[in-house]
């Protein structure tokens, strides 16, 4: 079988483990205690309420050995701590693509669902689709501009 990566445009897998009830420092916290983890970088929420003592943590990016994790809080759009999201079971997969709206657009047509549109912020140029089976996939470009952005 030949290697469908140049024609997908995908180039690399991350797990992310969306952790309930704003506990994701406690569990970057754990897994440098733990697993020896490095935090690479991190990614806060910008409309994080200021009389709450921590920041939403988007992502944190850990390498344990030669791996990568990505950590975040699970929340919902209004920034409440997402706890009757109940479907995929607090993972989200992350897929790394050259172009973010293709790999989409793929998903759909296989028959996944858009429950995040393509957007570009501090952590580059991402969207998300639902599969079948209610597990989210996070796609990304990161440090890639949106088209419109460049124009």
């Amino acid at each position: 079988m030949a290697d469908e990566t140049a024609t997908t445009g995908l180039l690399g897998f991350k797990p992310q483990l969306v952790v309930p009830g704003m506990n994701a420092e406690a569990a970057v916290q754990f897994y440098k205690a733990a697993f020896g983890a490095k935090e690479v970088r991190r990614v806060a929420h910008p409309k994080r309420k200021a009389e709450q003592e921590l920041p939403l943590i988007l992502s944190a990016e850990l390498k344990i050995g030669s791996s990568f994790l990505l950590v975040s809080d699970r929340f919902d759009d209004a920034g409440e701590d997402g706890s009757a999201v109940s479907r995929g079971g607090g993972i989200l997969l992350r897929l790394e693509a050259e172009d973010v709206d293709a790999a989409m657009k793929k998903a759909v047509t296989a028959g996944a669902e858009i429950v995040g549109q393509v957007t570009e912020d501090e952590d580059g140029v991402h969207g998300k689709v639902r599969d079948p089976f209610g597990v989210v996939w996070a796609i990304a470009a990161v440090g890639k501009k949106c088209p419109e952005a460049e124009a």
